[in-house]
């Protein structure tokens, strides 16, 4: 099945795992992608081998297959007047210019919005930075440790009162994957707009913008309070009115996720799901004030009863419970979900296993394929400029690509 962007060229010169991340949405949705890595050292994230306690050794190289599936790649060197040369000359056959590099460097590469309008009028240029356009800080570069998840409020707002120092991001790359498919959503309503009007946009996406879009409800409340909405305490149940919702531990030591908003109309199903009817009537969880009153009561005989099996049965229990609940799962257990899988929500692409972007076409997900070797596409590329064998040999030599 043809994706929704079967036809539409990019050109990516970026690194790292934000902007390469809206690429790899783009390549999902059937865009053919070009990555421009440097003539020698390619995208440094080719050379990130340890995360935490997790040694990746050879090749394919989860950290750099994650935001490259799909893609093909060509070594430049940008600094070396032939080698921008080829870029241009990508840019004419392009329908969008996705690029992480900063102000001061797409001006000394030549990549900036006018160098590359200059061979490409109606190109869409797509910018992914860490904290934005406009202002002092426009030329700071920035990682989503810093712009997304400490600057956007995600850090402060998620760790608890009790805890020293702040909770750091769940893993590598999350506000960088968050902030990519908002930057491939941004360009694919350009792509829209183009197509109706033929005005190509300038479309930009950072960190901290994704960040603080993450906080929005968050932000919005403690706008109106006049103060932060703090997490609760290490260990709290979870809403301090509602026993239905909050984390509960199992018999094994796993945890249930109880999300119900509506206490009133869910209390006797949860009672009858727990082994506890004679609770269904109980005056105590009749009405919302009642609930907020006792809720107290509610999480202690809530904790007793799911203390009581494990995770395994309840989840075989909780199967006909009216109300939203899920297990609290790592990233291990999340592979053998049985949703995950009927969905495909992760698939094969040569030996890895990778999560594919979250939006499907027509009840289908899309196909993954690897990420290129470093450069492995270079002369591929070339000879479909129009360069024969003795130019890319020239440019070779010259060291204008790999």
């Amino acid at each position: 099945m043809s994706g929704p962007l079967d036809g539409i060229r990019v050109l990516e010169v970026a690194m790292y795992g934000f902007v390469p991340s809206a690429g790899a949405v783009l390549a999902d949705w059937g865009a053919t992608v070009i990555k421009v890595e440097h003539a020698v050292t390619g995208d440094p994230q080719r050379g990130l081998r340890q995360i935490g306690p997790i040694i990746v050794e050879g090749d394919p190289n989860p950290n750099i297959e994650h935001a490259n599936r799909g893609k093909r790649s060509i070594g430049i060197d940008m600094a070396n007047p032939r080698g921008r040369e080829i870029v241009h000359r990508l840019a004419e056959t392009a329908d969008v210019f996705l690029t992480s590099f900063l102000p001061s460097h797409r001006a000394k590469f030549g990549i900036d919005v006018a160098d590359i309008r200059a061979v490409n009028p109606t190109i869409i240029y797509a910018r992914g930075s860490g904290l934005g356009p406009r202002g002092a800080e426009s030329d700071k570069g920035g990682y989503d440790m810093t712009a997304y998840w400490c600057r956007g409020g995600v850090a402060a707002s998620i760790t608890p009162p009790d805890v020293t120092g702040m909770i750091g991001p769940p893993g590598p790359a999350f506000g960088d994957t968050i902030s990519g498919t908002n930057l491939a959503g941004g360009i694919a309503a350009a792509l829209v707009k183009l197509g109706r009007t033929g005005e190509p946009s300038v479309v930009d996406v950072s960190l901290l913008s994704s960040g603080v879009w993450s906080m929005g409800h968050t932000i919005a409340l403690s706008a109106y309070a006049g103060r932060p909405l703090e997490a609760a305490p290490t260990g709290s149940h979870g809403a301090p009115t509602n026993p239905l919702v909050g984390l509960y531990a199992t018999k094994d030591g796993r945890y249930l996720s109880l999300a119900m908003l509506q206490p009133t109309k869910f209390w006797s199903d949860v009672c009858r799901h727990i082994d506890r009817p004679e609770l269904a009537d109980d005056p105590r969880f009749a009405t919302a004030e009642s609930v907020a009153a006792n809720t107290e009561a509610g999480v202690a005989i809530l904790r007793e009863a799911i203390g009581s099996r494990t995770l395994a049965e309840w989840t075989e229990r909780l199967g006909t419970l009216a109300g939203p609940w899920a297990p609290v799962q790592d990233c291990l257990q999340v592979l053998d979900d049985p949703q995950v899988r009927a969905n495909e929500y992760v698939r094969k692409a040569g030996e890895l296993q990778l999560v594919s972007s979250p939006v499907q076409f027509d009840l289908t997900a899309p196909d993954l394929s690897p990420g290129p070797e470093f450069a492995a596409q270079t002369e591929e590329i070339l000879l479909e400029l129009g360069l024969d064998w003795d130019g890319i040999l020239a440019l070779k030599s010259a060291g204008a690509v790999t």
